[in-house]
Parts: C-alpha cells; sequence; structure tokens
C-alpha cells in the first residue's frame, strides 16, 4: 500500500544515494541544504534524500533531480571548522516524489511510500540460492579489496537475512551513483538480487585487471621509476578498460582516428604509432616526433568535400567579372566546368595555361575556384629543386614535414580543392632528386588515387582534386609531365585589351586600395593610352597596374595638400611619371631601297623589326650582325640563294656573288633575335637591294621562306599584326596558311590594316616593291650602300629577346 506523506525538507544529494537501514554521515554547505537540515531538526527530524542526476548544477528543479529516493531521520548535526554542517542520517524507506520544488529557503517534497511489489518476492530457496552467491561473490570481492576488513566478511558470511545481506555489501562496496539509483529504484526483490550479483562480478573483474596490471608494471620498473610507474598504471588501466572519459591523448587519438573511417591496414598503422606513446616517456624525442605525425595526418579534412552544385551562368559571370577578353581561354574553361556539371566524378582533367608574365594565368585558376564553388590552393614551384618539397621527408628526420600537395590540401579543409601549381616551367633538378618526375604521380589520374607522400607513409587520394599548371614557357617542361597535361594558351594583351582592363579593373582596385574616389581622381582615357605606349612594354598588365599605382600616390599627395580634385590627362601625365620611358615604333619617312620593315613576337608582345642590307663591291662575303641566333642565320644564306634564282626576273647581276659584299644587319644589336619567321623579310630587302627597287614604307611583313620560294606559316600573327598598327602600316604579307589565325586577330587592327596572304616569295615581291621600278631595274642602279638608315624604334630600360 502507498502512503503519501504531507510535505517535508528535501535534500538534493550530489553522487550520493543512501538506502534504507543506512546509516550515513556527510556534509552539507549549500544555504538551501542547510536550510532544509535546520527545517527538519525543529521538526520531526525527517527529511527526504534525493540523488541530483547532474553534480555540477548548483540550483536543480524538478527535472534535474530522480524521482525516487529514501525518506531518512536526522540522528546528529554538527558544525564542522571550515563552515560546513556536518549531518548523521539513517535511510527509514524507499519513496517517490514528483513534486520536488523549492519553497522558501529551502527544497520541499511530498513524498509517497514506496514498496516492492509482492509478487516479485523470492521463495524460501530462492533466497537461500542468492544467499549462498551474494556471499560468495563479496567474499572473492574481499579477497582482492585491500580495504576489506575481515570482520566485514564474517559478517556477511554469518548473514542469513537476504535483505540485510543486500544492505551490508552495498554499505561496503564502490558502485558507482548510477548503478546505486537503479538497485534504489528496482521494486523487485530478485531483480535487485540479480542486479547487486551483475555488479559485484563486474567489480570483481574490475579488481583482477587491475591486480594484474599493478603486478605488470611493478615488475618493470625500478624503485627510481616512481613517477613513470604512475603514468604506466594509468596507461594501462585505460587501455584495458577502454575508458572512454579518460583524459590520455592516447585515446583521443584512437578515437579520432576511428571516426575518420580509415581503410584497415591504414588505420592499423596509425592505432600502432598511438600506442607507441603509452612505451615512451613524454619528455623524450621520439614522443613528440609521433605526436606531430598524428597531428598532421588527423589535421587532413579526410572524408570533407566541397559538393555545392555548379551554375554555368554564375561561371561564366565570374570569370567575367575577374577577367576581360580571354574569350577562347574562357569557353575552354567553362567547357571543362560543363562536364564536371553532367559528371562530378570526373577525373584527370588537368589544365595548363601557359603565356607571358601579367596576363593573368594565376588570377584564371583563382577564378575558376570560385566559379565551381571549390576551395582554392596555391603552390608555387619556381626555383623548388628538392623532390622532398612535393612527397615530402622522411617523419624520422629531425624538423621533417610533409609535402607541398599535403599542406596545400591541409590548407584548403577539402579533399576536392582546386590546386594552382605555380610556374612549374621554373623547377630545377639537383643532388636532392628530380621533383618534375614526382609530378608524373601528382598529376596522373591513374596513379594519384593512391598518392604516397613520405611523411604520412598513408595513401593520399588525390583523385578529386582539380589541378591547374600555369607556366611561361613549355620549352623546359619534360615532355612526360606535359603529356599529362592539356595546354592553354594566353596570349599577350593588345592595346586595347589593357586600356580595357586598366579603366574597368585596375584603376578602382588602385582608388579603392589608395582611399581615392572616382570624383577625386580622374584618370582621361587618353592617359591610359599614354601609360600603355610610352611608360610599359609587356604582355600583360602587371606594369601598367604600377603605374596607375603610382598615379594614385601621387594624386593622394595632391589631395592631402588641399587640392580638391585631379585630372590626369596624356597633357598632364608627365608631372606624374616623368618623361617617356619608351618612344613610338615609327616608318621610314619614304620608300627606301635595302630597307624593309618586319615583324617579331617577344615576351612583351609584338614589336616591328626593321631589316637591312648594304650591298659592296668585293668578293662574295656574307656578313650577318645584330645578335642573329643560328635559325636566323641559316635564313640570310637560304635569301641569298632564293635572290640568285630570281636574278634575271628582276634584273640582277647573276654574279653577283661572285663580286659583291653582302651585309645584312638587324638593328639593336644588343637584343638577341633568331626564329625562321624573318626570311621572307631577308628575302625581300636582298633582291631591293641588288635590284634597286624600293621597298614600300607602309608594308610590313612575317613569314618562313624555303629555297623554292614557298612561305611557310608562323606564330604570334596577334601580336605580331598589333605591333604593326600601333606603327602605323597599312598592309601586312602573312603567309597563306595563317588565314585562319585572322579570327583571332583584334578587330581595329583588322578595320585598319589589309593583310594579303602569300603562298610564294613572287606575291610576296609583288606586293612590297615599288611597280613603278620593277620593269626597269638594272643590275647597275644597285647602289652599294644603303639608303638613308631607317628611324628605329627606341627605348630605355630593360631589351627582350625578339623571336622572328
Amino acid at each position: 500500500m502507498k502512503k503519501k506523506t504531507a510535505s517535508m525538507p528535501a535534500l538534493p544529494m550530489r553522487n550520493l544515494v543512501i538506502f534504507p537501514r543506512m546509516i550515513l554521515h556527510f556534509d552539507v554547505g549549500r544555504e538551501y541544504s542547510v536550510g532544509a537540515v535546520k527545517a527538519a531538526s525543529e521538526g520531526d527530524r525527517r527529511i527526504f534524500l534525493v540523488a541530483q542526476k547532474d553534480a555540477s548544477i548548483n540550483n536543480p528543479v524538478n527535472s534535474d533531480v530522480f524521482k525516487i529516493g529514501v525518506v531518512a531521520e536526522i540522528r546528529q548535526t554538527l558544525k564542522t571548522p571550515d563552515g560546513n554542517t556536518r549531518v548523521l542520517v539513517e535511510g527509514l524507506y524507499r519513496a517517490k516524489a514528483d513534486d520536488f520544488r523549492r519553497e522558501g529557503e529551502y527544497y520541499v517534497a511530498s513524498p509517497t511510500t514506496l514498496n516492492d511489489r509482492k509478487n516479485t518476492f523470492l521463495s524460501s530457496e530462492e533466497s537461500v540460492a542468492y544467499l549462498r552467491a551474494l556471499k560468495d561473490s563479496f567474499s572473492m570481492y574481499g579477497s582482492y579489496s585491500p580495504k576489506m576488513s575481515k570482520e566485514m566478511q564474517q559478517a556477511a558470511y554469518t548473514e542469513q537475512n537476504l535483505h540485510a545481506l543486500m544492505d551490508l555489501i552495498i554499505f561496503n562496496t564502490y558502485l558507482p551513483m548510477e548503478d546505486r539509483q537503479a538497485m534504489l529504484e528496482t521494486t523487485s526483490e530478485k531483480k535487485r538480487a540479480d542486479m547487486l550479483l551483475r555488479l559485484l562480478e563486474k567489480e570483481i573483474e574490475i579488481m583482477m585487471l587491475e591486480n594484474e596490471i599493478t603486478e605488470d608494471v611493478t615488475e618493470s620498473l625500478d624503485k627510481n621509476q616512481r613517477d613513470y610507474y604512475l603514468r604506466e598504471q594509468m596507461r594501462a588501466i585505460s587501455k584495458q578498460l577502454g575508458d572512454e572519459d579518460s583524459v590520455d591523448e592516447v585515446y583521443t587519438y584512437q578515437d579520432r582516428i576511428r571516426e575518420v573511417g580509415f581503410d584497415a591496414d591504414t588505420e592499423e598503422k596509425l592505432i600502432k604509432d598511438t600506442e607507441k606513446l603509452l612505451k615512451l616517456s613524454p619528455n623524450s624525442q621520439d614522443y613528440g616526433l609521433i605526436r606531430n605525425y598524428l597531428d598532421t595526418v588527423l589535421e587532413l579534412p579526410w572524408n570533407i568535400k566541397d559538393d555545392k552544385k555548379i551554375n554555368m551562368e554564375k561561371a561564366q559571370k565570374q570569370l567575367d567579372r575577374d577577367h576581360y577578353g580571354l574569350k577562347k581561354v574562357k569557353d575552354r574553361i567553362l567547357e571543362t566546368i560543363a562536364v564536371r556539371a553532367l559528371n562530378p566524378d570526373v577525373k584527370g582533367q588537368i589544365l595548363c595555361l601557359v603565356g607571358p608574365p601579367g596576363v593573368g594565368k594565376t588570377s584564371v585558376g583563382r577564378s575558376i575556384a570560385k566559379a565551381i564553388n571549390r576551395s582554392y590552393a596555391r603552390i608555387s614551384l619556381g626555383g623548388v629543386g628538392d623532390e622532398a618539397e612535393i612527397r615530402g621527408h622522411r617523419k624520422t628526420y629531425i624538423g621533417a614535414m610533409p609535402g607541398r600537395i599535403v599542406k596545400a590540401i591541409t590548407q584548403a579543409k577539402t579533399m576536392n580543392p582546386v590546386i594552382v601549381l605555380d610556374e612549374i616551367d621554373k623547377l630545377r633538378s639537383d643532388y636532392k632528386g628530380d621533383p618534375a618526375s614526382a609530378l608524373l604521380e601528382v598529376l596522373d589520374p591513374e596513379q594519384n588515387v593512391s598518392f604516397a607522400d613520405h611523411f604520412l607513409e598513408i595513401p593520399l587520394d588525390l583523385s578529386d582534386v582539380m589541378f591547374i599548371t600555369t607556366a611561361n614557357s613549355l620549352d623546359t617542361i619534360p615532355a612526360p609531365l606535359l603529356d599529362r597535361m592539356e595546354v592553354i594558351e594566353l596570349s599577350s594583351y593588345t592595346r586595347e585589351e589593357k586600356f580595357n582592363i586598366a579603366k574597368k579593373h585596375l584603376i578602382p582596385k588602385q582608388l579603392k586600395k589608395h582611399g581615392e574616389k572616382p570624383v577625386q581622381v580622374k584618370i582621361a582615357d587618353s592617359a591610359i593610352y599614354s601609360m600603355i605606349d610610352f611608360y610599359t612594354k609587356e604582355a600583360g598588365v602587371r606594369k601598367l597596374e604600377q603605374r596607375i599605382a603610382a598615379l594614385c600616390r601621387k594624386s593622394a599627395k595632391k589631395l592631402v595638400e588641399g587640392c580638391p580634385k585631379v585630372n590626369i590627362t596624356s597633357d598632364t601625365i608627365k608631372e606624374f611619371l616623368g618623361v617617356k620611358k619608351y618612344l613610338p615604333e615609327t616608318l621610314p619617312e619614304q620608300d627606301e631601297v635595302g630597307a624593309v620593315t618586319g615583324l617579331a613576337w617577344t615576351s612583351v608582345g609584338g614589336v616591328t623589326m626593321p631589316l637591312e642590307v648594304l650591298v659592296m663591291s668585293g668578293t662574295g662575303k656574307l656578313e650577318l650582325t645584330g645578335s642573329l641566333g643560328e635559325v636566323m642565320t641559316e635564313s640570310g644564306k637560304i635569301a641569298v640563294s632564293l635572290a640568285r634564282s630570281l636574278a634575271d626576273k628582276y634584273g640582277i647581276d647573276p654574279e653577283f656573288y661572285k663580286n659583291k659584299d653582302l651585309h645584312i644587319h638587324a638593328p639593336e644589336g644588343a637584343v638577341p633575335k633568331d626564329g625562321p619567321s624573318a626570311g621572307v623579310t631577308m628575302t625581300t630587302a636582298l633582291i631591293s637591294a641588288l635590284s634597286g627597287i624600293p621597298v614600300k614604307r607602309e608594308v610590313a611583313m612575317t613569314g618562313e621562306i624555303t629555297l623554292h620560294g614557298k612561305v611557310l606559316p608562323i606564330g604570334g600573327l596577334r601580336e605580331k599584326s598589333m605591333a604593326a598598327y600601333k606603327a602605323g602600316v597599312k598592309t601586312v604579307i602573312i603567309p597563306f596558311e595563317n588565314k585562319p589565325d585572322l579570327e583571332d586577330v583584334d578587330e581595329v587592327v583588322k578595320e585598319h590594316v589589309r593583310f594579303i596572304p602569300a603562298k610564294t616569295i613572287e606575291t610576296v615581291l609583288e606586293n612590297a616593291l615599288v611597280k613603278d621600278n620593277v620593269s626597269n631595274a638594272k643590275m647597275y642602279d644597285a647602289p652599294e650602300i644603303s639608303a638613308k638608315k631607317p628611324v628605329l624604334r627606341k627605348e630605355r630600360g630593360s631589351r627582350k629577346n625578339k623571336r622572328v
């Protein structure tokens, strides 16, 4: 029968469970606990004792305590020297309260008596059986517990009442608070006995293991290693029990390893590495090495991937916003993105962006990452000559670290980032290894599924990484490495492209960087063109941005000095940037004999290259000057042979190769020049000099020549045509096979320049020589010295190699 009592003081207990018939003393320090004890002592001395679910809560509510506790009688209270109150209580009976609450200065509750169910009582035979089992288990428990007195064991052995025996065992054994509460709440006598037997068996097993561990550890240590012994004992206990609450970092490492979900071999290796820590002192060097290794492995973003959907429209806008022009490059990149949108698991797309400095190769890689919603990381390979920079160092070495690939993935915090391998053409090899060979595994879709970093010593899957490489030239990239990449060429910017990039991107960027507003500093279009033409000479826009930054700095000074607004035009730009550093390329003032305007490609774009031929009386010597390379020298010899075959047609003395000396010169002798595309230029200049027929001043040409007079295709037509346009050329003669390349030529150039495709040298000469003089050409009309030297392009600053 359940009997509900009136409200009585209640006391929430921390990590303590009281049972009926148990006499126990404890200290109370919380004000409401002291108040409850005081109120009970002044009344009938009855108090409801109930355990808290979480001992860290200082002001518990009804949901923070268990429902079932014990009604106890206060026997004695005592004030301790530290200010706490010590209470001696005796448990009377179990009770259940659903209304634990705070009233005034302490908690109260209305507990209801809780008795065992009648149908759960044990028979006399069952009671005897449980008595024997509990006595045996308690006796074994006592044999492993050094604190258990023989008198206590004797008292348990002579006890014949099951309830009294269970109370005695509970009073004198260590049981966790949760298990004690479960015992208290069990209303079945049989279940309570079964539960106590299981708890005793569990405690016996733990104590047996503890004794074994103590014996094993004691045997391996001497008296001078007491601290080490304590550490070993703690670790051994944690290892045997699998205690999840252990603060030992070894088991934290093991938990993190298991959470990642490595394959069986990798997990086994890493677990063994963590177990080595148990055998080492934290002060040892090997301990630090293993910890560093495990931290590096677990910092990698295993199983973390960017899985956002690709939006093609957004990708297009991102590329257009970040870069002006580069239509073909953008189209190729969007094709790659489209394939990834259809098949996110596609492997092996490795792009190589090739182009001169400053054209935006690295920033294109960053834009690709933004366009496909991937994390971005960049690895600079310029000057790297150690294979360990790619594969990492063996972790046994002092100061060992993983390779740059692993670091980049750790930095990106995802397993499928966009990684830009910058300046891959500037790798070098020495006695430390060949990093280019190490990259073969990184960039091979068949191998990078299990990339082996020397430091990690476990396979790393790089198949989901999108690699983008950049280079200024393909010549220095090993063929096996180049074979793994799809090359996308970024040519130099034209004058118009530079103008638009400066106006739409660079100027707003620099104004913001220097804290200036567009209304305060205005840079006219004419000033932008002046910076492009007279203060920079490059393929990209890096130097142009520096000049714009210089304008902003000087404008900032004027604004601070009180000038309300700064206007920069082509007329005033000299005040900001000084004298012009590069003078414009110009054409000869008149048609000249033996002087032809050729076109060349350099690392900073296209340029015009005047070529001169001088004929002198002599013995048939041929002199070529102007820092000409081997290929260009051979083109000069071909031009002489071709001129001999055309001697009759143009009234040239067939014996000129015996009685005339020829001198072919390319001005700007300090600038190295090479390439086959000056063949038609040399031939035309030679025919003009030998025949005395002037060459049209507004005609420029490019093309390789053969001994039979065929004109072969060349490269760099887009840049060369822009140089011709800037110099004022009206007609450009190009190889017939380069006709399709006219699609890439800037529209402004095509509007102002006439292009003549030529299959043979006859077409070139017909359009380059002044026709009125061709039919009347005589050998004796050919001067022995060249006509007036043409006006050459002058420049200040560094010189660039020319490839013609």
